[in-house]
């Protein structure tokens, strides 16, 4: 018998490319001997109850659209307790997570990938009750990711991000925060956190850091402290673009769980997409939940065993 295969995709990601490639990729998957299952989703957070209700009938998810696509088909797969493999057709503006994981842009080459390709065990985000797949962050730009018209992110891409938060710099908000992680602790004032297991963030490498490694266990954390004055704005950015290797304003380390408290109520995003308020998080790293499929080469060079 056939396997049975569930294929959720947003048709509103990007530019809604996938409606000229529809035909081509269900046909990819049957002739990979799938029995296919297409689902287009009707709203916000429809791909995770779609996934709870009727994803343990399935042998493989394949999903198609932006990082936020993703990120509710994972809470899903969590919340179900499924452990069946994950495949991804990337068609969102910025596409940070396919872009870590090495797959492949044009829709064609990454569904070929998401049925034929090897199963990568890759490290998951919980953050509260919550769950994310690359990144958790909060501050600067933080908001732009969910207030950007789609219209304006379908046009520039990851530079929407930049246009749109260009219009708030002018009055830089901070947080006064408590931060415990490996009998560690910092206290201190930031415009800027994020909590990543990604090589991209914002479409930009090299803000996570070297040895990236995204089934390692540990994320890579980068928090920004509040510049009193132009120079140390200067010094943020010139260490936040690898001009510089160092900075007493960016705290950035490794660990596989933290604790951050704050005095008031943070606005958080999680995989771009609005994730509450809140003024007490903890965020642990979920070793290899997730088995997505990528493709033989890339599991290598992603791998914590790549050298």
């Amino acid at each position: 018998m056939n396997k049975k295969l569930l294929f959720i995709f947003n048709p509103h990601s990007g530019k809604g490319l996938i409606r000229n490639y529809l035909v081509d990729i269900v046909d990819t998957m049957i002739k990979a001997e799938f029995d296919v299952t297409i689902y287009s989703t009707q709203a916000r957070a429809d791909a995770t109850r779609k996934v709870l209700e009727e994803g343990a009938g399935y042998d493989q998810i394949v999903c198609s659209g932006g990082d936020g696509t993703l990120d509710e088909v994972v809470t899903g797969m969590i919340q179900a307790n499924l452990d069946i493999p994950l495949g991804y057709i990337p068609a969102g503006s910025t596409n940070d997570f396919a872009n870590s994981l090495g797959i492949e842009k044009e829709m064609r080459l990454s569904c070929l990938t998401a049925v034929h390709g090897t199963p990568f065990p890759c490290d998951i985000g919980r953050f509260n009750d919550d769950t994310f797949v690359y990144v958790a962050a909060f501050g600067l730009f933080t908001e732009v990711s969910y207030q950007t018209p789609q219209q304006l992110k379908n046009i520039f891409g990851h530079a929407a991000y930049i246009l749109e938060g260009a219009k708030h710099l002018r009055d830089i908000p901070s947080y006064v925060m408590h931060v415990e992680y490996e009998n560690q602790r910092i206290q201190d004032e930031f415009i800027y956190g994020m909590v990543s297991n990604s090589i991209s963030v914002g479409g930009f490498k090299g803000m996570t850091g070297p040895d990236v490694k995204l089934d390692d266990g540990v994320f890579e954390v980068t928090l920004i402290r509040k510049p009193k004055n132009p120079i140390e704005l200067n010094e943020i950015l010139a260490c936040l673009t690898n001009l510089i290797d160092d900075s007493d304003m960016v705290y950035t380390f490794k660990t596989s769980e933290l604790h951050i408290m704050s005095k008031e109520k943070v606005a958080w995003t999680l995989d771009g997409e609005f994730g509450g308020e809140h003024d007490d998080v903890t965020i642990c790293d979920l070793q290899q939940r997730i088995r997505i499929v990528v493709d033989e080469e890339e599991a290598a060079k992603v791998s914590k065993d790549c050298q």
